[in-house]
């Protein structure tokens, strides 16, 4: 019985701890988020003259990162680290690094995300505010677990994927999957649950607002159907694997090419810049919310956007580019799904949905997080096609992560 009352004290520690760290992280995701957007907005309103300067924007955030701290340009191979118990700490210097950097990257056009930063962020907090409740009589009830710091991970990282998008339960299962693709930390399910919903109910009432759609496409679910299903989900499975494998060997390449990091990313970034130039004006600058915005609202959508979009996402990140790599997955599947709707004749806002979130989940090797998403993004309404649909990509992903050390 008297274990069983510490364990209880234990989820009742951790719990707490998440609601703290969720509503620090969820107020900086508020702060990043929209000035993230109206550097977005600011940027596409002069694209002529800002993109032109994204070498010289590299080697500026080379320089911040190696000024003030060259252990956060580890980024997620840090989180990772810490979170296998390798007792690395993570300086408290990587959050304003990483939002600056970030804001530079996409102020000067360079095709980024900003999961990384939102993780990163909730993790660099959430491992602070660890170590200093440890000093307190309360941190007494949480050091009795022998996993004390990857929970604490967790939590941060739920935080600040909650935070930024606003689907919690996809936050809550993300932080859980991610760091040992086919296994799920059950221990810390309630503090990363506690922790994803509060920092999203903080940065929706700090003015950041949730990107959704009604998706109201229906299927009529006939052996046909089905047999169209499977095999999209076997294409995005491969995309987002693909994406992945693409990732690191540009990462690994590129570092062997040019051995000096400030001509990789200047070099890299100007050869960036003219492409971004050249292919419409900077249409693959970015976040790639411009295009997902065109797959839900029947805009013009191209058939190699999917592919234009993942080629400089993937440059750009593997010159040294600060980000992430999720919202361009978001725009690399919903457009995908609209060129193959057309393909097989299905409805087109529902199977760019799918893409959305499928090629997410094959790209991190993540089940649950992706049906989730779809869900939380899309509707419960679609709930069965996001689950047959991830699942199967999930399974053609060829165990492929763009987190290395997953």
């Amino acid at each position: 019985m008297e274990e069983k009352r510490i364990n209880y004290l234990q989820i009742i520690y951790y719990t707490i701890a998440g609601i703290l760290v969720g509503i620090l992280a969820g107020a900086i995701d508020a702060v990043f988020g929209r000035v993230l957007l109206a550097i977005t907005d600011f940027r596409n309103n002069h694209v002529m003259i800002l993109v032109p300067f994204l070498g010289a924007a590299g080697v500026l955030i080379l320089f911040l990162y190696q000024r003030f701290s060259p252990k956060a340009q580890k980024g997620m191979g840090l989180i990772f680290d810490t979170g296998f118990e390798k007792n690395e700490e993570i300086p408290k210097a990587l959050i304003p690094l990483i939002m600056v950097s970030t804001w530079i990257t996409h102020l000067f056009g360079g095709s980024a995300g900003r999961e990384g930063v939102a993780v990163q962020i909730g993790a660099t907090l959430s491992h602070a505010v660890g170590r200093g409740l440890e000093k307190t009589p309360l941190g007494k009830a949480g050091t009795g677990s022998k996993h004390h710091g990857k929970i604490f991970l967790i939590i941060g990282m739920a935080a600040g994927f909650g935070g930024l998008f606003q689907t919690p339960l996809a936050a809550t299962f993300f932080a859980l999957e991610v760091l040992v693709a086919g296994a799920l930390f059950y221990e810390a399910l309630l503090p990363a649950m506690a922790a994803a919903f509060t920092a999203s109910f903080t940065s929706h009432l700090l003015g950041l607002e949730k990107f959704s759609v009604a998706v109201t496409d229906t299927l009529v679910f006939d052996a046909k159907t089905i047999g169209k299903l499977i095999i999209i989900a076997i294409i995005f499975g491969i995309a987002g694997g693909a994406f992945s494998y693409f990732l690191a060997l540009a990462k690994e390449k590129m570092a062997a090419w040019i051995r000096q990091p400030y001509i990789r990313i200047l070099v890299s970034g100007i050869g960036l810049s003219v492409v971004f130039l050249l292919l419409f004006q900077g249409r693959y600058c970015g976040l790639g919310t411009n295009l997902i915005a065109a797959s839900f609202a029947g805009e013009q959508v191209y058939a190699f956007d999917f592919i234009l979009k993942a080629a400089l996402t993937i440059i750009t990140l593997a010159a040294g580019f600060q980000g992430g790599e999720v919202t361009p997955l978001f725009s690399i599947g919903a457009t995908l799904g609209v060129l193959l709707a057309s393909v097989f004749g299905l409805p087109v806002m529902l199977i760019a949905a799918l893409g959305y979130a499928a090629v997410f989940g094959s790209a991190t090797n993540t089940l649950l997080a992706p049906i989730l998403i779809g869900i939380e993004v899309f509707g419960a309404e679609q709930a069965v096609p996001f689950a047959i649909v991830c699942m199967i990509a999930f399974v053609c992903n060829g165990n492929r992560t763009i987190y290395g050390k997953q």
